[in-house]
């Protein structure tokens, strides 16, 4: 289901028909480095963390990851969404792009349309982003699209110290 579209991109809904490049993105060295290992590792796999997260999080409150395609070419290149998480308050903006498809502006491109799609479809007011403190190319991504340092957080007791960006109305 196509969500979203802008000059060169397109933003759909993933389903298990994408478990090939969920597989692929996922245990990309930049993922497993700046995001973490989610266990993927087979189609299986994948098509179950698709369930899991972000179909289950399109039926729960509507928004989720979504797939980003090259407009008129159906070329997955990535992954770009709203997610809500149990251990932040409030929505944050997650990107990640296969290697080939990094430094074009497509990141930019489809988080710029996703934060005005989180505002007005569903009246976020306050967009956060999360990354690691070394992973400074988001980092610059985030600013360019309006949104600043606030802190360090944990998501859990265990987990790595991230780096906070806020986006407020």
């Amino acid at each position: 289901m196509r969500v979203l579209e802008t000059e060169r991109l397109v933003l759909r809904r993933l389903s298990v028909e994408d478990s090939e490049f969920i597989l692929e993105i996922l245990n990309d060295p930049l993922w497993l480095r700046f995001i973490g290992d989610k266990g993927v590792r087979t189609l299986d796999d994948a098509r179950e963390y698709i369930l899991k997260n972000p179909v289950a999080m399109y039926e729960r409150l509507g928004f989720g990851l979504y797939l980003v395609e090259l407009k008129g070419k159906s070329i997955s290149i990535g992954i770009c969404g709203l997610i809500k998480r149990d251990s932040l308050e409030d929505v944050d903006v997650g990107f990640a792009f296969l290697p080939k498809f990094r430094g074009k502006g497509y990141a930019y491109e489809s988080a710029s349309a996703v934060i005005m799609y989180g505002r007005r479809t569903f009246g976020l007011t306050r967009i956060v982003a999360i990354t690691t403190p070394d992973n400074y190319g988001s980092a610059k991504l985030l600013k360019k699209l309006g949104l600043s340092f606030e802190r360090m957080i944990k998501l859990s007791d265990d987990s790595k110290s991230l780096s906070l960006f806020i986006s407020d109305v």
